[in-house]
Parts: structure tokens; C-alpha cells; sequence
């Protein structure tokens, strides 16, 4: 087990306040790992730190926008005088625009991208010269089935994720020589507070994602944890480059007839 172990190391989840973000940042500190969350909105931090702390993980909270590449760099120097290097770097930050594509303004496109796509290459920028001093690190990328698929009304969003697996890929070449892994998490469709309202019988969401799913349900949050762990563990340590789905079986099927049990 000494392959999962991240006691010693310190993991940034940017976003890591509540949902999905929150579910791999307490199976990290689960592992060991010492937590500093970063969010744009005060009061959800405290909230998310607060949760933390009564969990008995020890887990610190910086306000910062990561896409603001000056603010972002002032608090990566901030954390690390406070607590030392980071060893892992969990890209979680996202935001989602459903529209379709005909409707869109220009301006929201580019915010999506903006937060989804280029916040987390400034992030990983900004850590990875540590990483490559000290000689490794873990960074993953929180994707979707969107880096994979199209959907009716997310045109923004899947562009920044099918762009943030490609990101995956090319700083996987650039960076494994320096003993640094990158990888990402698609997660499928996951019971989630935000997803709560149509996760009941009859509506037909929730019948088309349980028929969809080979495994006939919704993801649990906790179903990331050992992703994340493993993915910030040694026992990656020759993984690079990857994105691993957390679906249900989603992508590996085009589904099934509905005459079919």
C-alpha cells in the first residue's frame, strides 16, 4: 500500500469546494496528502476548509482567479512560503455554458475556454519549475466525456475539454523527462447536488443516463477517489499522458435498443 501513500505530500485542488472536486480532495487527504483549495468565492471556501477540518484533514483555502495569470502566480508564491512546494496539481476549476452553439455569444465561448482550457495550463505552469527542481510531480486534469463526445448545448465546454486532453498529451511529452506524470479524470454523470433535481423517477434525464450506463446507475463522488489517488500516487508512476473515464461504461458502448432488458 505504500504505493498510494501521499502522507508528506502537499496537493492543490483548484475548485475543490464542493461536488466532484471536493469527493478527490478527500480521497487524497484519505491517502495523506495535505489539501490547499483555491476557489473565487469566499463563503464557499470557508464552508469547503471548515468541512475539511472536521474530517481531520489538515487543508488550507486561497481565494484566486486562475485565470488571472498575475494573481494566480502572487498566490502559487504565496503557498509555498506557506507551506512548501506542491507536489500535486488537481486542475478541477470549471464552469459550463449550455446554449447552443447558433445562440452563443462570443463572449461567453471564450470564457468557458478561459476557465476550462487555459486557467489550467497557467496553473500547471506555474507549479511544474518546482516540480521539474525537485524532480517530479503529479499533475491531473479534471476532462469529461466531452474531451471524447458531443452533446446538444455545449459546444464551449466540450471545445475547452477535448482541448484540455490534448493539453494532457502534449505536457505529458514535454514534461516526463523531468519525472513528471500528466494525466486526466473524465468523469461521466455523477449524483452530484447540482444534478439532484432531475435525478428522480419519471424524468427523462435520469431514465436516459441509468439506460445508457452499462453499470445502470449514477456515478457516487466517492467513485473518483481512487482515480485521484492513484493517478497522485507512485503506483502511476509510468502512466502519462492518459485519461482515465470514470463512466459507467458510457464510452465503451454505443448503447443498447430500448427492446432490450
Amino acid at each position: 500500500m505504500k504505493l498510494f501513500d501521499l502522507k508528506g505530500k502537499r496537493a492543490l485542488v483548484t475548485g475543490g469546494t464542493h461536488g466532484l472536486g471536493m469527493a478527490m480532495a478527500e480521497g487524497l487527504a484519505e491517502a495523506g496528502a495535505e489539501l490547499i483549495i483555491s476557489s473565487t468565492t469566499p463563503e464557499k471556501l470557508e464552508k469547503a476548509i471548515a468541512h475539511y477540518h472536521s474530517k481531520g484533514y489538515t487543508a488550507s483555502g486561497y481565494i484566486f482567479d486562475i485565470t488571472d495569470e498575475e494573481e494566480a502566480a502572487r498566490k502559487v508564491k504565496e503557498i509555498n512560503t506557506d507551506h512548501g512546494s506542491i507536489d500535486i496539481l488537481v486542475n478541477n476549476a470549471g464552469i459550463i455554458k449550455r446554449e447552443l452553439a447558433i445562440d452563443m455569444k462570443v463572449a461567453d465561448f471564450r470564457r468557458v475556454i478561459d476557465v476550462d482550457l487555459v486557467g489550467a495550463f497557467i496553473m500547471s505552469q506555474l507549479v511544474v519549475k518546482d516540480m521539474i527542481e525537485r524532480g517530479g510531480g503529479k499533475i491531473i486534469n479534471i476532462c469529461s466525456m466531452m474531451s471524447e463526445l458531443g452533446r446538444n448545448s455545449v459546444s464551449a465546454y466540450a471545445a475547452a475539454k477535448g482541448g484540455l486532453k490534448m493539453l494532457t498529451q502534449n505536457l505529458a511529452t514535454e514534461w516526463a523527462k523531468y519525472n513528471i506524470q500528466v494525466n486526466g479524470i473524465g468523469p461521466g454523470y455523477f449524483a452530484t447536488a447540482q444534478t439532484a433535481p432531475i435525478r428522480v423517477d419519471g424524468n427523462p434525464f435520469n431514465e436516459f443516463i441509468i439506460n445508457r450506463t452499462p453499470a445502470a446507475r449514477w456515478g457516487d463522488p466517492e467513485d473518483l477517489a481512487g482515480t485521484a489517488v492513484f493517478l497522485a500516487s507512485q503506483a502511476s508512476q509510468f502512466v502519462n499522458g492518459q485519461v482515465i473515464y470514470v463512466d459507467g461504461g458510457i464510452l465503451a458502448t454505443i448503447g443498447k435498443p430500448l427492446n432490450e432488458n
